[in-house]
């Protein structure tokens, strides 16, 4: 958030920028939606508050949505719409877990998920997840966390993950929802980015994995903000397994009333053919940026770098091009006052290991980030000492 209240203040300066820093596909709404939405409004339809947790057309497109992507029969009314899903890992942190619970998650990570947890006196235990376990939660992490903390109530999971892309396959998630399930951990899998990922010819889940496909009592969280544009919209979704729909209903209740009517309205018109079809395009483009920037990474000379299975990120470390700098925030300082680039510093998301480390969305486009490489390029050859 520093770092984007400094590149709208070099801009309204004057300075041209390059943002790779949201995680927000530039794209917008799906035409359907938009066009709903402006039906809504110009019909003068008074906008009142809906059901708790949304309304019932909603609900069964995101239920039908479950069978076409996953071939799984999901009653509507274990769909809870949400105020984004920001809204809902808030609702299901609070119905899952009593403050002193321990969960654990992956480090790196997003960092909400752990302000969250711990703003409501949960107990965050952090799993050091490198790249010799693709930066993912694996039973052996969680079996030393519980060796040195004491059992676990919960593991937060997210594939795709933010920020490094990584996803677990099949096999990894099924033995974690066993592990989980015979531990008697809540599972709480974030999904938001299922559908924009980069599968090699003939993968089998080529979408993601959901959670509910290999355990009921999981917990699936998801949003319209990546796959179909729909940040501002401020809509997402959760999976409620049945023994916390009633304390979920009671809580939406009371923390939002309901998500933004017409939000609602207009996002049930995202599970059209023509929506789907413009959300597959737009993955397309992610897919073309994300290829032409893992061809350029040589010439920067950085460290190791996460495989960026799904999602619009790359994480990184800088290798030798953190020298001459005390840590990522530094350099991502200096990288964008000399050449107007804006990186996400890795101690965001790994106060440990993150500090050598830097995120790039490539949300922005391909001429964006090629021309964001050819800055960072410059950037770092002025750093060098010369002869």
């Amino acid at each position: 958030m520093d770092i984007l209240a400094r590149v709208a203040e070099l801009r309204a300066a004057g300075r041209d920028v390059v943002s790779l820093c949201a995680g927000e596909p530039g794209g917008g709404a799906p035409a359907a939606v938009s066009a709903a939405a402006a039906a809504l409004h110009a019909s003068g339809t008074a906008l009142t508050y809906t059901p708790a947790l949304g309304i019932a057309p909603l609900r069964e497109a995101i239920a039908v949505h479950y069978k076409r992507w996953y071939g799984l029969d999901v009653p509507a009314r274990n769909v809870a719409v949400t105020t984004g899903s920001s809204g809902a890992f808030m609702l299901l942190f609070l119905a899952s877990f009593n403050a002193g619970d321990r969960v654990a998650l992956a480090r790196p990570g997003y960092p909400a998920y752990r302000n969250i947890l711990r703003a409501l006196g949960v107990d965050v235990v952090e799993l050091d997840c490198g790249p010799e376990s693709r930066y993912q939660p694996t039973p052996e992490l969680l079996d030393a966390a519980e060796r040195v903390h004491g059992p676990l109530s919960g593991l937060m999971l997210a594939s795709p993950a933010n920020p490094t892309g990584t996803m677990v396959s099949r096999a990894e998630l099924t033995t974690l929802a066993r592990w989980c399930e015979a531990k008697n951990v809540r599972l709480i899998s974030d999904e938001i980015y299922h559908g924009i990922t980069y599968p090699v010819p003939g993968a089998p889940d080529p979408r993601g994995v959901c959670a509910w496909e290999l355990d009921p009592n999981a917990v699936v969280i998801s949003s319209f903000s990546k796959y179909w544009g729909m940040t501002g919209w401020r809509l997402g979704w959760a999976l409620v397994p049945d023994d916390l729909l009633p304390a979920v209903d009671a809580l939406a209740g009371n923390v939002a009333l309901c998500p933004p009517a017409p939000a609602q309205i207009a996002a049930v018109e995202a599970f059209t053919e023509a929506s789907y079809a413009e959300a597959e395009s737009a993955v397309a483009e992610f897919a073309a940026t994300r290829a032409a920037l893992l061809a350029s990474l040589p010439r920067l000379g950085w460290g190791a770098a996460a495989p960026a299975d799904g999602a619009f990120y790359l994480y990184a470390e800088l290798g030798p091009a953190l020298a001459g700098f005390a840590d990522s925030s530094a350099y991502c300082a200096a990288l964008l006052e000399a050449e107007g680039v804006a990186l996400v510093p890795g101690g965001d998301f790994d106060g440990e290991r993150g500090t050598k480390a830097v995120r790039l969305s490539f949300a922005a486009g391909r001429d964006a980030v090629l021309e964001a490489v050819e800055r960072i390029d410059r950037f770092q050859a002025a750093q060098r000492p010369t002869a």
